[in-house]
């Protein structure tokens, strides 16, 4: 009647075994460590690097205590955080801008416990801290971009209504259109004006009205008719509040893409934003990701590459209509000023291999607007060169510039001049989490400490400690043995929760905290409930053995029905909470699970091996002796 089966037993004890495991990463702390990463996504880190790293530091009379080296990045542990900070200045100083130095904590978890999967849990800013972003949104490239997509925009609209014009460029704040018509000019403006009353040029909807969204000037020379078009005050901010929020969504995917969990990122005043990743342990790859740009822009080369040409470009001299740009061998290229394309039309970017030549590439998918337009631009210029453009921290380059051989139709478009697999990967993923509608620089970066200070830390985890004590003692007293089972069975839950979080590598924040300790007292509630019943089949006169069983049968339908639903309402918050009610939602509903699972299994496991094997018994130790007389 109340004996396990061995399986019963195998699962209870493999689930305490694999529990220790994924746990005692946890108590093996972290070291302050930098991280090395080169400026350029998918270059490798030499030997060399290493070498003179090492050799720089023990010059500085810094001493390491670790050094892990991958492909692509360093790390090197230290004691303290001031050797980590020392060293991060002689590393900055010694290797320049080709290489990014990060701040970073690193566990000091043993490599047969990583090998397991086994690796600590993360601590939210609150608790551990992490790292802070100060990005700030550069508003010239904002008016710039504004006005190339206005432009771009025009052109094509002035084709498809086939509207006569001879000349169209970008005096600095100003759009200048000449026409031989006047009826042409009148056009472009109800066109223009169209525009302003339904969309911003980054796409976002608006209530702009003519007079708000846009200011004409017309003058007429020589019998040319001249439209300039410059955007109000109010458009222009309108503008930037919508880049700032693109941003503020593609930084979201990018964090995403980078699996931080529950990060904070927030507009502050009306051109920054503020991104803190809480338990981050790749700094230097956040940083790396969220720092560049990754606008990519589709333009044609100039019909004109003459090496006459190219040099009074290179001389600051370039044609009318066309700009300087070189490729990454350094070739100097004469690329058009008009932007046929720009990441905004990807929904999709993956890496991949050309199966041709086996190079590197990125597949990527357009739109259905940007399909169109693309199809368009390949149909009428089969025969000449697109370039590519990858704008990264204020430089741009080329990165590929084929020949158009036929019309492109579907969407689909390969990017080749991938230097490696791992470039690829990177462009993709910035690619994929989506283009920023204007470039952002980090103008501030800092490892942040614990929000609530060591104390109040301290305070979080002892007042978690005591309540374990005051219910242990509690139960031990009022329910003797049977308390005392209850008690080893909370213990084994607290450990299955904190090897839980571990394993899915969750966010443990001040919060969460309080959700264990809610947890520990909603635990011993199923053990009361089941000790009560066995002391009222006691009182009935049943057996204790029978008592035992029929405690265990009867209390489960109430602990279920009470758990479940406090299992819906932590759902609810975890489904429509943020930050840090999710944060809590996460162990809560986490910790109703283990406590279940250590209530009925763990608890019924130990109190059938104590009394299981047992034919008589006269007296069960649940707080009174209950005696029984076995006829």
């Amino acid at each position: 009647m109340n004996q396990f089966s061995s399986w019963k037993y195998f699962v209870i004890i493999t689930t305490i075994i694999l529990g220790i495991i994924y746990t005692i990463p946890n108590f093996f702390g972290e070291s302050p460590a930098i991280q090395i990463m080169p400026t350029k996504a998918g270059e490798k880190i030499e030997v060399a690097t290493l070498q003179i790293v090492e050799n720089e530091l023990k010059a500085a009379g810094i001493k390491t205590i670790g050094t892990i080296v991958e492909q692509n990045n360093l790390k090197f542990k230290f004691q303290t955080a001031e050797q980590q900070i020392a060293a991060k200045s002689v590393s900055e100083k010694i290797l320049g801008n080709e290489f990014v130095v990060a701040l970073n904590l690193i566990s000091n978890s043993p490599q047969w416990l990583s090998s397991f999967g086994a690796l600590p849990m993360y601590l939210g800013l609150d608790l551990r801290g992490g790292v802070h972003f100060l990005m700030e949104l550069d508003l010239s490239k904002v008016s710039e971009r504004k006005n190339d997509g206005l432009l771009s925009d025009l052109r094509r609209m002035m084709r498809e209504e086939k509207i006569q014009y001879y000349d169209s460029q970008i005096n600095g704040s100003t759009i200048q259109i000449k026409f031989k018509q006047k009826g042409d000019l009148d056009k472009v403006k109800d066109i223009v004006r169209d525009m302003g009353s339904g969309r911003s040029i980054f796409g976002g909807k608006g209530p702009a009205k003519e007079t708000e969204a846009f200011t004409f000037l017309e003058t007429e020379n020589a019998g040319e008719h001249i439209l300039q078009i410059r955007q109000s005050q109010y458009a222009d901010e309108d503008t930037v509040s919508f880049a700032l929020k693109q941003n503020l969504e593609t930084l979201h995917n990018r964090v995403n893409e980078l699996g931080v969990a529950e990060p904070i990122i927030q507009q502050q005043g009306k051109d920054r934003i503020v991104i803190q990743l809480p338990g981050v342990q790749d700094t230097a790859k956040a940083k790396e990701i969220l720092g560049r740009t990754a606008i990519l822009e589709m333009k044609m080369l100039s019909d004109d590459q003459s090496p006459e040409i190219l040099e009074r470009a290179e001389s600051g001299k370039a044609p009318a209509g066309t700009q300087l740009y070189k490729d990454r061998d350094g070739v100097p290229m004469l690329v058009k000023k008009e932007i046929i394309l720009t990441g905004e039309r990807i929904i999709n970017a993956g890496p991949g291999v050309d199966q041709m030549t086996g190079q590197s590439i990125v597949s990527i998918t357009l739109d259905g607007s940007g399909a169109n337009i693309f199809k368009q631009v390949t149909r009428e210029n089969v025969g000449k060169r697109m370039a590519l453009i990858l704008v990264e921290k204020n430089s741009a380059e080329v990165i590929t510039s084929p020949v158009i051989k036929s019309e492109i139709g579907g969407g689909r478009v390969q990017i080749t001049g991938m230097e490696n697999t791992q470039e690829a990967t990177d462009i993709a993923l910035l690619l994929r989490a989506g283009s920023l509608a204007a470039p952002m620089e980090i103008v501030e970066e800092r490892t942040v400490g614990p929000s609530m200070g060591k104390e109040n830390i301290e305070r979080g985890v002892n007042s978690t400690l005591w309540g374990f004590v005051a219910i242990m003692v509690l139960m031990s007293v009022y329910y003797m043995t049977f308390g005392i089972v209850s008690v080893v069975a909370l213990s084994f839950n607290l450990l299955f929760l904190v090897a839980l979080l571990s394993a899915i590598q969750a966010t443990l924040t001040l919060p969460g905290l309080a959700a264990i300790a809610l947890t520990l007292g909603m635990a011993i509630d199923a053990n009361v409930l089941i000790n009560e019943r066995i002391r009222d089949e006691i009182r009935n006169g049943n057996t204790p053995q029978a008592s035992i069983h029929m405690g265990y049968e009867k209390a489960w339908g109430t602990i279920l029905d009470s758990n479940i639903t406090t299992l819906i309402a932590g759902l609810a918050l975890f489904m429509f909470g943020s930050g840090p009610i999710k944060g809590f939602a996460v162990v809560h509903v986490l910790g109703i699970l283990t406590s279940m699972y250590s209530a009925i299994w763990v608890s019924r496991s130990i109190i059938n091996y104590i009394y299981g094997r047992k034919r008589k018994i006269n007296a069960l130790s649940i707080g009174e002796i209950y005696k029984i007389e076995n006829n």
